[in-house]
């Protein structure tokens, strides 16, 4: 299993990044060749079903996803949202946590993935991968 971990500082609010992080059809604008999805009605919470496609037309796999935990941030505390992949191309679990810091917040996105019939002498490039994919996502949701 890869795994990585993204952190970055944000002169946000913690309710304005985890607003921002957490409108899944915005991940598309940072993420090459992806159009979400939401499948399941508003607001987004705990049970929040959506997938990712990615891809040109009919080449491509769908990346679905459901909200296993959802704990906006607080006055004073962090909040948490956990994302089980339900596929049956890429798996594993994506964690965010937006904390309160300073002024504005840090973020930090936690991934554990698999990427199915891929051998694990590849989960160190998997990692850096999806360090960098992911890391310019989370950037980009973050400057708006």
């Amino acid at each position: 299993m890869a795994e990585f971990r993204i952190e970055r500082r944000s002169a946000l609010s913690p309710d304005d990044a985890w607003r921002r992080l957490t409108q899944w059809e915005r991940h598309a604008a940072h993420v090459p060749l992806t159009r979400i999805t939401v499948v399941t009605r508003g607001p987004n919470g705990l049970g929040t079903r959506f997938v990712a496609r990615t891809g040109i037309g009919p080449a491509g796999f769908d990346d679905p996803m459901e909200v296993v935990r959802w704990e906006p941030p607080e006055p004073g505390h962090p909040g948490f949202c956990e994302l089980e992949k339900q596929g049956t191309v890429v798996l594993g679990r994506a964690g965010i946590e937006v904390r309160p810091e300073g002024r504005g917040c840090r973020v930090v996105w936690h991934e554990e993935m698999r990427i199915a019939r891929l051998p694990a002498a590849f989960d160190g490039l998997t990692a850096q991968s999806g360090r960098l994919l992911f890391g310019r996502a989370v950037a980009g949701l973050l400057r708006g």
